[in-house]
């Protein structure tokens, strides 16, 4: 056994190796899963709620929870069947090669790298824009600015990106869970607070403008609501368990999605309830109108804000890993320990210069986030709702008359159709906006 071990990993690449290390349990997994999925993203859907409506929202939002949970166990299966042939697949390329082939499997892997930069970089966004929130209130008229806490961000994630595997990550993953129960559980009570408060606007849930800009702001809000439930790191997760993984990953999804479910379901309708359509795309906003009065206690606010960095610091790390792997593929020497010179400078320099360049982008795009509404529908909607029905369709060939057949194909269609509208809004929305775009800006809306 010893001997076959050691020829296993002498086959393995310096990606598989060194990242996507093989040693978790179910509960690592949820961990990870809980990191990929709930995120700061959940405070735009009260306004995804503004444009559908309390029975759309509803219905949208449970249906983005039963069709997620649905697909991930898809691929999870799928990678579960590959590894009783004796095939352990440890990324979603390796997947999709398996399935598709090598001519379409890079229709897979380029969208997906694109998506975790993307994240790395919204992260880096997000993070230096909490942190300046946080120093206007505690230092008047200071002179950082937004591109300055950016860096300072940045700089902790570098030092956590030396983390050499995705399996590292455990604990980090772990505390990025709990605080993000924790503000969202701060939100609901802030909302709460504020919807009671005297100052509070007036509750409105009608859905306001024209036919076609209702029709386009409704797509735009299940775009949302799909996007915010996405994972496009699945495979990279499953990796991390010890074998044997057989029904270890079920177990994952299910406690990552009752923190979901919660989370999601909670910060959606307690934002709704509080501000009806005046819910902003960053329902944290609409705690501070423009008079500059807060509707919810400081101290609250404040904490929110700073679990809310902290977390994002974990999000960066997570979503960086399958790119750390190709890294590590490229430039480590599978031969040698993990921690010699020959992999430890490599890995040093390039995962510090891929943050660099991350938070370089952050600083000077201040609107990426409309940048992102379209990289989440473009990239986002494909891998995570579609793609999973159509592997398993074409891997496990389930007959027509078959319920799980018609499930997999309406799920294709109806999402395939989300993803094409859900492009065009947020298309409609960059050009609305365009005039707003200045770079380097001290923006934090």
């Amino acid at each position: 056994m010893g001997e076959e071990a050691a020829l296993a990993k002498e086959e393995l690449d310096a990606g598989a190796a060194f990242v996507l290390v093989s040693k978790g349990t179910w509960l690592h997994a949820a961990y990870h899963l809980t990191t990929a999925i709930v995120g700061p993203a959940i405070l735009s859907l009260p306004y995804a709620f503004a444009s559908l409506g309390w029975e759309l929202g509803v219905l949208a939002l449970t249906m983005g929870a039963l069709v997620t949970f649905y697909g991930y166990n898809l691929v999870s299966t799928l990678l579960e069947q590959a590894d009783q042939r004796g095939q352990r697949h440890l990324r979603l390329g390796d997947l999709a090669v398996d399935i598709l082939g090598p001519k379409w499997s890079k229709y897979v892997v380029f969208p997906q790298m694109v998506i975790s930069f993307g994240i790395v970089v919204g992260s880096n966004l997000l993070c230096g824009q909490g942190m300046l929130k946080i120093y206007e209130n505690l230092v008047k008229d200071g002179d950082l600015k937004l591109y300055h806490l950016v860096m300072i961000s940045a700089s902790i994630m570098i030092i956590l990106s030396q983390l050499p595997s995705f399996h590292s990550l455990r604990y980090i993953s772990l505390a990025s869970a709990l605080l993000s129960m924790g503000y969202s559980l701060g939100v609901v009570a802030a909302c709460i607070y504020a919807g009671h408060s005297k100052r509070a606007p007036p509750k409105d849930y009608s859905i306001v403008g024209s036919t076609s800009a209702r029709v386009f702001h409704a797509f735009n809000g299940l775009s949302i609501m799909a996007s915010t439930y996405g994972v496009s790191i699945i495979p990279e997760i499953q990796a991390t368990i010890a074998s044997p993984v057989s029904g270890k990953m079920f177990k994952g999804l299910l406690l990552c999605y009752a923190v979901v479910v919660t989370t999601f379901f909670s910060v959606s309708i307690s934002g709704y309830w509080a501000f009806g359509n005046k819910a902003t795309g960053n329902l944290f906003d609409n705690f501070i109108p423009d008079d500059n009065t807060t509707l919810a206690p400081d101290w609250l606010l404040f904490l929110i804000i700073l679990f809310i960095v902290i977390q994002l610091l974990a999000i960066a790390v997570v979503y960086s890993q399958p790119l750390f792997d190709v890294f590590e593929t490229a430039l480590s020497d599978v031969k040698r320990p993990i921690f010699s010179f020959r992999n430890l400078l490599p890995r040093l320099a390039v995962r510090s210069l891929y943050i660099v360049l991350a938070a370089f982008l952050a600083a000077m795009l201040p609107f990426f986030g409309d940048l992102n509404a379209f990289i989440g529908a473009v990239g986002f909607l494909p891998l995570a709702f579609i793609l999973p029905p159509v592997l398993y369709n074409i891997k496990c060939k389930p007959s027509p008359g078959t319920v799980v057949f018609w499930v997999n194909t309406a799920i294709i269609v109806v999402y395939g159709a989300m993803a094409v509208m859900g492009s065009v809004s947020s298309v409609r929305q960059i050009v609305l906006d365009a005039h707003k775009f200045k770079v380097f800006s001290n923006n934090t809306s």
